[in-house]
C-alpha cells in the first residue's frame, strides 16, 4: 500500500481518483488550499508555497496538476516537482494538456521537461477537452439559453471523460510498467459541436443549439464571469487550436492502460443528465 498525494483532490479529475486508489488499497491524501475537513485532507496553497512541506511528509507517489485560471503553471507545478524530488517519491503522474509538448516553451512544456529531469519514476498524462466542461464551465449557457457558445466553427474534438483519465492516472500511481512515458489521452470518437448538442438534446428532451461566436466575444463572457484577463485569453488561444483542428486527433493510450475502450460522449451525457435539466 502507498499513501499518495493528490493535488486538486476534490477538483474534476481528484475527484474521480480518489476512490479508484483506496478501492487498489491505497492511502489517500488529498491536498487542499482551503481549511481541512477531514483526517485524509492536508492544506496546501501553492500559490504562496504554504503547507508545501509538510503535504509531502510521509508520501510515496503523487497525482499533480495544476489549479485552473492561472497561466505561470510551470511555477506552480515546479514547487510541487522540486518536494517530490526532495521527498525521493517512488512514482509522480503530471497531468498536463494533449499539444502541451508542441512548444518547449510553453508552461506546461516546461513543467514536463522538469519531472522528466527530476530523476523520479514518472508519467506525464495529456487529456484532450474534458466531456466535464459541458456540464460546468459551458453549463450557463445551456440552462439559460439553451446553446453551447464557443469560437470553434465546425472543428471536431475527441473528448474524454474525466473519470478516463482518473483511471488511466490510477494505473500509472499502482505500478512502474509505463514509467518514463507521456501519454495523450482522447475519447474514442470526434465529434464537433452540433453533433455534442444534439446529444444533449436527445439525452434531455430539451432543444440544444451550438452557437460559434468570435474570439472576441468569448473573451468577453471569460472576463464577465470573473476570470483573471491573462487565463481568458490563454483559453481563447488554445479554443482557437481547436478552431484549427488539433483536438481532433484519437488515442489508444485510455484502451492500453486500463485495458477497457474510453467512454463515449453518449455514456458521459446520460451519467450527467441531470446537470442540464
Amino acid at each position: 500500500m502507498s499513501r499518495i498525494l493528490v493535488i486538486g483532490a476534490h477538483g474534476t479529475v481528484g475527484s474521480a481518483l480518489r476512490p479508484l486508489l483506496s478501492a487498489r488499497g491505497h492511502q489517500v491524501v488529498g491536498a487542499t488550499s482551503r481549511a481541512t475537513t477531514a483526517p485524509d485532507q492536508v492544506h496546501l496553497d501553492l500559490l504562496t508555497g504554504d503547507g508545501l512541506t509538510q503535504a509531502f511528509e510521509g508520501i510515496d507517489a503523487a497525482f499533480l496538476l495544476s489549479p485552473p485560471g492561472h497561466v505561470n503553471q510551470d511555477e506552480l507545478l515546479g514547487r510541487l516537482i522540486d518536494a517530490a524530488r526532495t521527498r525521493r517519491l517512488d512514482k509522480v503522474v503530471l497531468m498536463s494538456a494533449m499539444g502541451a509538448d508542441a512548444d518547449p516553451s510553453a508552461p506546461l512544456a516546461r513543467a514536463e521537461q522538469q519531472l522528466v529531469a527530476s530523476g523520479l519514476p514518472w508519467n506525464v498524462v495529456r487529456p484532450n477537452w474534458f466531456m466535464q466542461n459541458f456540464n460546468t464551465f459551458w453549463l450557463q449557457g445551456i440552462r439559460e439559453q439553451n446553446a453551447i457558445f464557443l469560437p470553434v466553427g465546425s472543428a471536431r474534438g475527441s473528448f474524454i471523460d474525466a473519470r478516463d483519465i482518473a483511471a488511466v492516472a490510477a494505473e500509472l500511481l499502482s505500478g512502474h510498467a509505463h514509467d518514463g512515458q507521456a501519454f495523450d489521452l482522447t475519447g474514442a470518437e470526434a465529434l464537433d459541436h452540433p453533433q455534442v448538442a444534439e446529444l444533449l438534446s436527445r439525452e434531455t428532451g430539451r432543444s440544444i443549439r451550438f452557437q460559434d461566436i468570435t474570439p472576441e466575444q468569448m473573451l468577453e463572457g471569460l472576463l464577465g464571469a470573473g476570470l483573471p484577463r491573462p487565463y481568458a485569453e490563454f483559453m481563447n488561444v488554445i479554443l482557437g487550436y481547436f478552431k484549427a483542428g488539433y483536438s481532433e486527433r484519437i488515442t489508444d493510450a485510455v484502451a492500453r492502460i486500463t485495458g477497457r475502450a474510453p467512454r463515449a460522449f453518449a455514456e458521459y451525457a446520460r451519467d450527467h443528465r441531470a446537470a442540464w435539466l
